[in-house]
């Protein structure tokens, strides 16, 4: 039973540290609808919106009206699963376990004079919805998750000159998280109940360097800080119909886990190549091997069960990543722009450790978009992304004899909408 709940702990936390999950892991990557029809190349020197205060802080020096941004992106994700066996022989792999997911954005930028601005944003840099059907074969190694993130980004820029700018801005990061699975007791007793809760208030930052290297280059450098956490919340265990070995059918214990979530750095590149074509390109590298292993500790545990429940450690062994992007823009008249983008994204696990909760594998993204501009103070934008992933196995096995074995293909629709205004 040892195994079976540290899978169920364990898989919490890494479920929490999946930073963009659409970018790797099953990550949320949307926090700039203008972005999402580029396919995020140029996010850091870009600067055409103030959703740039996630992008680049340093290219709130470029926006010279005052305005806001604001938009939601929904997720349709899907999942085939085949070539699936577990032990014990039962259950469904019905797959499409990530329900219709939205996610909001906001921003606003002032600028205070020639050098000086002043923004704020409110966004979700990460956030986990899995929930598979009650008979799910790999139940025991996860079958419900739900972790929300919503970050509060003030900030700041400063225009050295007409060249060179920087921005910063502190981040305040709230997370929650939710996580089921069954337990099994024995094979004649119906399936108990794992529940693990935990939430955290955390602080970190981001920083970015914007230059004009030339009149029609920009090149942007962000680094969005790791964040430590230390999660508090509690373990409810339910035994089914039976207690176990001298305790009742149901019991619930503090529970805490310490993560530190990895910083990532971007660079970019946006090229104006003449009055209608503008080219972008960039790569983002996050330093997902922070994540070797994770401990969590139960406190109010009995004795004899302390060995089951007490501290609780397993190796993750994830990898540093690479994001690639390329896109264009298209100034098709003064009311509208076209774009288009592709992005080329690693994932951080490993064959070993895979889970039902973040069955990922290396993807691919194309993307359209369109910004529409009615009047000189309002711009609307349009965005749709395509996502496949390569196929990837779960291993997934413990001490009681249980295991589930299958292949997973991974694929999504992405659409956004957003707006800004400009007073």
């Amino acid at each position: 039973m040892k195994k079976v709940m540290l899978k169920t702990t364990l898989s919490l936390a890494v479920a929490m540290a999946s930073t963009q999950i659409f970018a790797s892991g099953f990550a949320i990557n949307e926090q700039s609808i203008s972005g999402m029809g580029t396919g995020f190349a140029g996010r850091s020197s870009a600067a055409d919106d103030a959703s740039t205060i996630f992008g680049n802080p340093a290219g709130m020096s470029r926006i010279k009206r005052e305005q806001v941004t604001g938009g939601v992106a929904m997720l349709d994700a899907h999942t085939d699963i085949s070539h699936a066996s577990s032990s014990p022989n039962s259950g469904s792999n019905d797959g499409d376990m990530v329900p219709f997911i939205a996610v909001p954005m906001g921003y606003y930028v002032k600028p205070i004079d020639d050098k000086w601005a002043f923004g704020v944003g409110v966004y979700a840099p990460f956030g986990l919805v899995t929930d598979y059907e009650n008979n799910f074969a790999g139940r025991y190694f996860g079958s419900k998750s739900e972790v929300k993130i919503v970050t509060l980004q003030p900030t700041v820029s400063y225009a050295f000159n007409d060249k060179v700018s920087i921005g910063f801005g502190p981040t305040i990061n709230r997370i929650d998280g939710t996580l089921e699975s069954n337990l099994s007791i024995t094979q004649s007793q119906p399936d108990g109940k794992v529940k693990i809760k935990g939430d955290d208030t955390a602080l970190g930052y981001n920083i970015g360097v914007l230059v004009q290297a030339t009149d029609s280059t920009r090149v942007g450098l962000t680094y969005h800080s790791k964040v430590k956490y230390k999660l508090e919340g509690d373990t409810k265990v339910n035994y089914g119909v039976l207690g176990l070995i001298g305790q009742s059918a149901s019991q619930k214990y503090d529970a805490s886990l310490d993560l530190t979530t990895p910083e990532s750095v971007d660079f970019s590149v946006t090229h104006q190549l003449d009055d209608k074509w503008t080219l972008y390109a960039g790569s983002t590298w996050t330093r997902w091997s922070r994540l070797k292993e994770i401990t969590v500790e139960n406190k109010g545990v009995p004795a004899i069960l302390n060995g089951q429940f007490g501290t609780i450690t397993e190796e993750q062994n994830w990898h540093d990543t690479w994001a690639h992007a390329i896109g264009a823009s298209y100034q098709l008249n003064k009311q509208w722009v076209l774009r288009t983008g592709l992005s080329i994204d690693q994932a951080p696990t490993n064959n070993v450790d895979r889970s039902p909760r973040i069955p990922t594998g290396d993807r691919k993204i194309f993307s359209v978009g369109a910004g529409w501009s009615p009047t000189d103070d309002l711009t609307i934008d349009l965005a749709y992304s395509y996502l496949r992933e390569e196929s990837v196995k779960v291993d997934n096995s413990n001490d009681r004899g249980q295991n589930y074995n299958a292949k997973y293909e991974n694929y999504a629709n992405g659409f956004g909408l957003g707006a800004t205004y400009r007073f």
